[in-house]
């Protein structure tokens, strides 16, 4: 008898390969990448909620601003600035306005009664010292009027604040009196009005 041999190609397990997974370890960099990801989401969150309130309060503090504009009087404002405007230009004419009183006053301190003076002219330099030119024409008793004359213009104490005085064109007129012309410079700082002003009161 021949034996009873029971084959099957059906396997009885099934076919599957078992693969086992190995855990790979967290590593440094995907912490601080977790870390900074998160960092950003928080603070962008954050800039966008303190964004809003700063428009609300921007948003606020201009209704208050209008509503302080307002209640002031436009036409009292409007009236005021006008007033400021005017201010403004006045003192930019006081600045820049001269005042001849004080070359009277020293002239009449250092003439001799010897020496009379009958023309007088002033002019504003062009050099980069804006001095003002004084022009002058007299009459003199003689010439040594004119050389004593000259001395004072030229000293230190009395002549002060007459720069380099030139006396010219000396002639005699009929009478024997010496005819002549005068020129000299003036310092800005001693014909100016707002400084002149302020020594009178």
């Amino acid at each position: 008898m021949e034996p009873n041999f029971q084959t099957s190609f059906i396997p009885k397990k099934p076919i599957v390969e078992e693969r086992t997974t190995n855990a790979r370890p967290v590593g440094i960099f995907s912490i601080i990448s977790i870390f900074i990801l998160v960092a950003v989401s928080i603070a962008s969150a954050g800039l966008f909620f303190y964004t809003g309130i700063l428009h609300q309060k921007i948003s606020k503090m201009e209704d208050e601003l209008i509503s302080d504009k307002n209640s002031f009087e436009p036409s009292k404002i409007s009236e005021l600035q006008l007033l400021d405007k005017r201010l403004h230009a006045s003192s930019e004419v006081l600045a820049q306005h001269i005042t001849v009183s004080p070359i009277f006053t020293a002239l009449s301190a250092i003439t001799m009664k010897s020496v009379r003076f009958t023309q007088f002219n002033y002019d504003l330099a062009t050099d980069k010292d804006k001095k003002i030119v004084v022009k002058m024409k007299g009459i003199a008793v003689g010439y040594s009027s004119i050389a004593l004359q000259s001395d004072l213009f030229s000293s230190k104490d009395e002549g002060k604040n007459f720069i380099d005085p030139v006396f010219s064109n000396l002639t005699l007129d009929d009478k024997g009196n010496v005819i002549f012309d005068l020129e000299f410079a003036v310092d800005p700082k001693f014909v100016d009005y707002k400084a002149t002003l302020a020594k009178e009161i």
